[in-house]
């Protein structure tokens, strides 16, 4: 098993069997329970008929069972399939129909969506009832470049594609930024917020587990249980979107509070202003801006502490063995300071969308990242993030899909045509404003209604505008989402807030 994550965890387990991997509500699981648990769960599979490949749904928010599902499904050769707890039946079924998952798995408050989603799923309980028991003996070897995950993205697609990682691929991420950030090791204590579901929350467990760290998951994000954990058990790791580092560093105790264990503090989904660079390096932290995205494994780039205090908003270079360029519509590499697309080359890369060979052959040519964002970099080769080229809303750190929403508002009676764009927000940074054309108004609130039938409450617009005249278009005849967002600037603060 070169080269696979149930070696790595194979490995701790014998290294650093009594410290703890994952720490969650208080409850602890260390690295030689996360062996013996998931290597259980991964004979009971077997036994269950699954064959190597076979893809394995699980919807539940996060728990120790969860993880060592996690790591069961890949220790028997299966695919892990997370499916988002706040989806929709609809949306289940829009994801699983293509994964076509051959076991599911879910927390009993998900059963029932999962079910009329058409999946026939088993209860979480089964999974809790394996953390005990006699070890698994297991003679099925896994091959590292099987794939070991499909995490569904949000992007300029109405339906999520998938994206594929491989023992291999994993790995190599790990290893690349280990190398290239010593700052966390074996023994790091790290906070990790995302879901599992998620891209951040499934290649931060992995991430950190393939490097001996401990990972203390939150269920939820609040500013002063962040800040007292902090200080409590020595966090010595944590990313975040600005807006977390804002609110701890609003709290009254923060100005007393002892935060000299964070050696590594990374942001991204916005810009790091100069006050929160400089509010946190009073108390000698620097908050360090990333560039990634889920199709290059995570981080793409990660600003230089040395150079990050005296330029807050830019992004850093690639890692050790990662490659950056940003070139012109023709290809051709652009200028120092030219705005064009972000190409990226690394080891960690997704392998390609599963089942969706034409997607993939847009995303990767000749072995380049085509990242559809657009960036500049400056003499040093620093990158500067500049704009999004593709629709994607990111609200509270989470990746929302304006076609996906577009979709669903057109649907609506009345609706002719809609847009959706990303409105400021002062909780989440982005939230949905929607703007639809049709014959006369519709009933705001029952529109409201059937996005939250078929959209995860996240996703479901807090603006709505009606425009009585087409919405604007481009010479081509596509809709012009430039031009609404320039119409529209601002618009946020004259609409009522509808949620």
């Amino acid at each position: 098993m070169a080269q696979t994550l149930p070696a790595a965890i194979a490995w701790w387990a014998r290294m650093r069997g009594d410290q703890p991997v994952v720490i969650l509500n208080g409850d602890v699981l260390t690295y030689a329970a996360y062996k013996a648990w998931s290597d259980r769960v991964a004979a009971m599979l077997i036994a269950d008929g699954l064959e190597p490949g076979d893809r394995v749904a699980i919807c539940s928010a996060n728990s120790l069972a969860y993880v060592a599902l996690i790591m069961g499904i890949i220790r028997a050769g299966g695919i892990a399939n997370p499916v988002n707890f706040r989806y929709t039946t609809r949306e289940i079924a829009d994801l699983c129909e293509t994964t076509e998952p051959r076991f599911a798995f879910a927390a009993d408050d998900h059963i029932e969506r999962m079910a009329a989603a058409g999946l026939a799923p088993r209860a979480m309980s089964e999974i809790d009832a394996l953390r005990t028991g006699a070890p698994a003996i297991l003679d099925r070897d896994v091959d590292p470049d099987a794939p070991v995950v499909i995490i569904a993205t949000s992007g300029s697609t109405a339906k999520p594609k998938g994206v594929v990682f491989t023992h291999r691929t994993m790995t190599a991420y790990a290893s690349n930024w280990a190398l290239e950030e010593t700052t966390s090791g074996p023994g790091s204590r790290i906070i990790s917020l995302a879901p599992l579901n998620t891209s951040a929350g499934f290649v931060q467990l992995i991430h950190y587990g393939i490097q001996g760290c401990t990972l203390y998951m939150l269920p939820q994000f609040v500013a002063a249980d962040a800040l007292r954990l902090i200080e409590q058990e020595k966090i010595n790791c944590f990313g975040a979107v600005p807006a977390f580092f804002e609110f701890i560093a609003a709290l009254p105790e923060f100005a007393e509070a002892d935060v000299s264990s964070l050696r590594y503090a990374t942001a991204g989904g916005a810009r790091v202003g100069r006050q929160l660079m400089d509010t946190w390096r009073a108390k000698g932290v620097t908050i360090r801006q990333i560039y990634g995205q889920t199709e290059v494994g995570g981080n793409a780039t990660i600003m230089p502490e040395h150079l990050a205090t005296d330029s807050p908003d830019k992004c850093g270079w690639g890692g050790l063995f990662n490659d950056l360029r940003v070139v012109r519509p023709d290809g051709s590499d652009c200028d120092p300071g030219e705005a064009g697309e972000i190409l990226l080359r690394a080891p960690g890369m997704m392998v390609g969308y599963w089942r969706n060979p034409e997607e993939t052959t847009k995303a990767i040519r000749n072995g380049w990242l085509y990242s559809g964002d657009i960036g500049k970099l400056d003499e040093q080769g620093l990158l500067t993030f500049v704009d999004r080229m593709k629709d994607l809303i990111i609200s509270g750190g989470l990746n929302i899909s304006a076609a996906e929403i577009e979709r669903v508002v057109c649907e609506f009676p009345g609706v002719i045509e809609a847009l959706a764009i990303a409105a400021p927000d002062p909780r989440f940074g982005e939230t949905p404003l929607v703007v639809y054309h049709g014959d006369v108004e519709v009933d705001v609130t029952a529109l409201i209604e059937y996005c939250g039938t078929n959209l995860s409450n996240y996703k479901i617009p807090r603006y709505v505008a009606f425009s009585p005249e087409p919405l604007p278009r481009l010479a081509t005849g596509k809709l012009s989402k430039p031009a609404l967002r320039q119409l529209y600037a601002g618009a946020h603060k004259r609409l009522t807030r509808v949620r």
